[in-house]
């Protein structure tokens, strides 16, 4: 028999699916999960919002961005971080939320897997990276690049579909927000599943958990303009891009321990049932918690700046 276990979600981005997410995946795994946003055992809570003070249950961090989880307002965090602040962190990036079960085959998905005709693409709605900036202006310069998102843009207007963009395209600039080691989104995964190979840069261990052979790994590079190189090399020579296209894009074509569903499981597992035998931290901080929202609230109104940024 599972224990049951009440949760609830709050603070998440916009879309977020309570129901139907990675955290209830695993969860269901080994509880007869819930949800009850009354009176929950435990709350998930991100970074784009101040909700989660109002609850005086266990709570569990989970962020999308590249931010530090706060412990003294928290049990436990899930973030792209490899260290685990004194056990009280797991890493759980969010290319885990949509992508893993698909990079497992090896292969684009079924859908994509047409001939790419066209050279380079980027597709980026956040002007804020300069390094991603830099790099566009330099490829540019000796091959037409695609922009199709709201940035940079030279389509005539953002693209629709970013995954069948992609698709018609030999490489992808996929250059993350920021760099920080563990900090791998979406940016990476997204051109493997569509059949184009990514230019990436963020996180500058990135090759402890993807085979660099079937990337371009922007961090073993000692300039921009030598990556920049390297790809015009590959463009004119398809047998080295067949090579590339060939490699697995796991390392050793299998899951690391932060890739495996049952591993990340069992260990959420361990961490919810040792919670539930401490008093949360909401309780904890009760007393506080309505001072400190309304002074998070003030500063976001005053410094303008995205919550998480706080």
């Amino acid at each position: 028999m599972k224990s049951s276990l009440k949760i609830f979600f709050t603070d998440f981005w916009n879309g977020f699916d309570m129901n139907q997410n990675l955290i209830i995946e695993l969860l269901r795994n080994n509880f007869d999960v819930q949800i009850d946003g009354s009176n929950p055992d435990l709350i998930f809570y991100s970074c784009y919002g101040f909700k989660f003070l109002d609850f005086n249950c266990h709570r569990i961090f989970y962020t999308a961005e590249n931010v530090r989880p706060d412990h003294n307002e928290c049990d436990f965090s899930l973030t792209f971080d490899y260290n685990d602040y004194g056990g009280k962190n797991m890493r759980l990036p969010l290319y885990l939320f949509s992508y893993l079960k698909h990079l497992e085959s090896g292969h684009e998905l079924e859908i994509y897997k047409y001939p790419k005709t066209k050279f380079c693409n980027m597709v980026v709605s956040n002007p804020n990276c300069k390094t991603r900036n830099d790099f566009f202006k330099i490829l540019t310069k000796l091959k037409r690049v695609d922009s199709g998102g709201r940035f940079l843009n030279n389509m005539g207007g953002p693209i629709n579909d970013k995954l069948k963009f992609i698709a018609e395209y030999r490489f992808t600039i996929a250059f993350e927000n920021a760099s920080y080691p563990g900090y791998t989104t979406e940016k990476l995964v997204e051109p493997m599943l569509a059949g184009s190979i990514p230019i990436y840069w963020g996180n500058p261990k990135i090759n402890t958990e993807f085979n660099s052979e079937s990337f371009i790994n922007v961090h073993e590079y000692s300039s921009l303009r030598e990556v920049a190189d390297h790809i015009l090399e590959i463009e004119e020579n398809n047998k080295l891009y067949n090579e590339i296209k060939l490699k697995p894009w796991l390392i050793n074509d299998r899951p690391t321990a932060n890739q495996d569903y049952n591993l990340i499981s069992n260990r959420l597992r361990i961490v919810i049932n040792d919670l539930m035998n401490q008093h949360p931290i909401g309780e904890k901080t009760r007393r506080y918690s309505r001072r400190k929202k309304s002074l998070k609230q003030l500063i976001n109104k005053i410094t303008k700046k995205p919550i998480w940024q706080i």
